[in-house]
């Protein structure tokens, strides 16, 4: 691999205690954690106390007030361990930048210590049975009265969406309007009227807690609007390159970990008398994959850096989400083929590799969504 330069030396102390708590605290519990459908919460409070939540939050409420690399990090050495269970992600580079952005001085005197110690857990409900990708078109309302909002509506596919004692719902405050129309409120978990579904049982990422959300007349104090009122879009629009950016972090390093595990698996295997890894096929094909993820891990790490400096647009972060999600899958469709029988096995870490990345192309926007995007920067309003 080409050296990387956009982590010096702290984040590297960082990262190798972000994996020696993992493989302590996460690594040998997640096949339990995946048949019970989520991590056990303990998990959150240990990693309040190690600072692995929410590093960016400014020292005023609490935080550390680290660079983006260190949430990059977290992301990193999860994705290497296959740890899709782990939510802290979406908690931190996701749902807690909205507070820190958009919220009062109230509501992050409120939220953000106990968001950073793992005593909050926060979700962000964007998703809708009607509405996924097209967050105008969102049917949850929130109308107001005096000095409450009557929030009512469903959400669904919500990341930590059991665990959650916070929730940033995307609702309609002028549900005759379209985007001018969307609102974010923060509703905790214990408002009455606010019930959380069943567990949603995945395909993969089964240790992470997936829920449905219902809002049946929550009332929900007017000092929780998050923002301005109608701004709710403008928010999100300028929030996603962030989540975008995340989940092409934690798609490279997935892969980087996959195809460690291929070429450990095919030096040891043996057919016809020889490993597998004497088969030109095998050199072939691994050759090709390592050749396309040196050069997307440059592309990434330049994004990265941009992120820093705050001048990462929505288009180059669509491209790295297209182009690292798609490659995350293929890599591993590649490496399960290596395997051969012993890669559709649920104890192979690259089976579940396999089965956790395919949501990575639909979340945070499809990667339909990233083409448009694209095209729309390409050929402009037409």
């Amino acid at each position: 691999m080409i050296p990387r330069t956009v982590f010096n030396g702290e984040h590297e102390q960082f990262r190798n205690t972000v994996r020696k708590f993992l493989e302590n605290e996460a690594e040998p519990f997640h096949s339990q954690w995946e048949k019970d459908g989520q991590v056990d919460r303990a998990l959150w409070n240990k990693a309040g106390e190690m600072g692995f939540l929410c590093p960016q939050v400014p020292e005023a409420y609490g935080g550390l007030a680290l660079d983006y690399g260190y949430n990059s990090i977290i992301d990193e050495e999860v994705a290497r361990a296959g740890l899709s269970g782990i939510g802290w992600g979406l908690h931190s580079n996701i749902a807690v930048p909205y507070i820190i952005r958009y919220g009062s001085e109230a509501q992050k005197r409120k939220y953000l210590p106990k968001c950073i110690s793992g005593e909050i857990v926060t979700a962000i409900a964007m998703s809708e049975p009607g509405a996924g990708s097209d967050l105008q078109s969102v049917r949850t309302t929130a109308i107001k009265y005096n000095d409450h909002y009557m929030l009512n509506g469903s959400k669904t596919f919500i990341t930590n969406g059991q665990q959650a004692d916070l929730v940033i719902v995307v609702v309609k405050t002028n549900p005759s309007e379209g985007a001018s129309g969307v609102s974010l409120l923060l509703v905790e978990a214990n408002s009455p009227g606010f019930q959380k579904g069943t567990n949603l049982e995945k395909v993969g990422m089964k240790a992470q807690d997936t829920s449905e959300l219902f809002f049946d007349n929550v009332k929900v104090p007017e000092e929780n609007l998050l923002g301005v009122e109608g701004q709710g879009f403008v928010y999100l629009m300028q929030e996603l390159p962030q989540e975008r950016l995340s989940v092409a972090i934690f798609a490279l390093a997935n892969a980087e970990a996959a195809l460690q595990w291929t070429l450990d698996y095919v030096r040891e295997r043996r057919a016809f008398g020889k490993a597998i890894s004497a088969f030109q096929n095998t050199q072939f094909k691994l050759a090709e994959l390592d050749s396309e993820l040196t050069a997307l891990r440059v592309f990434v790490d330049r994004c990265l850096e941009l992120h820093y400096e705050k001048k990462l647009d929505v288009a180059t972060a669509a491209k790295a989400k297209l182009l690292s999600t798609d490659f995350q899958c293929k890599l591993l469709d590649e490496c399960v083929q290596l395997h051969g029988g012993f890669g559709y096995m649920w104890e192979y870490p690259i089976a579940r590799a396999w089965a956790d990345a395919r949501v990575q192309r639909i979340y945070a926007g499809t990667n339909e969504i990233m083409k448009l995007i694209i095209s729309r920067e390409l050929f402009g309003d037409t």
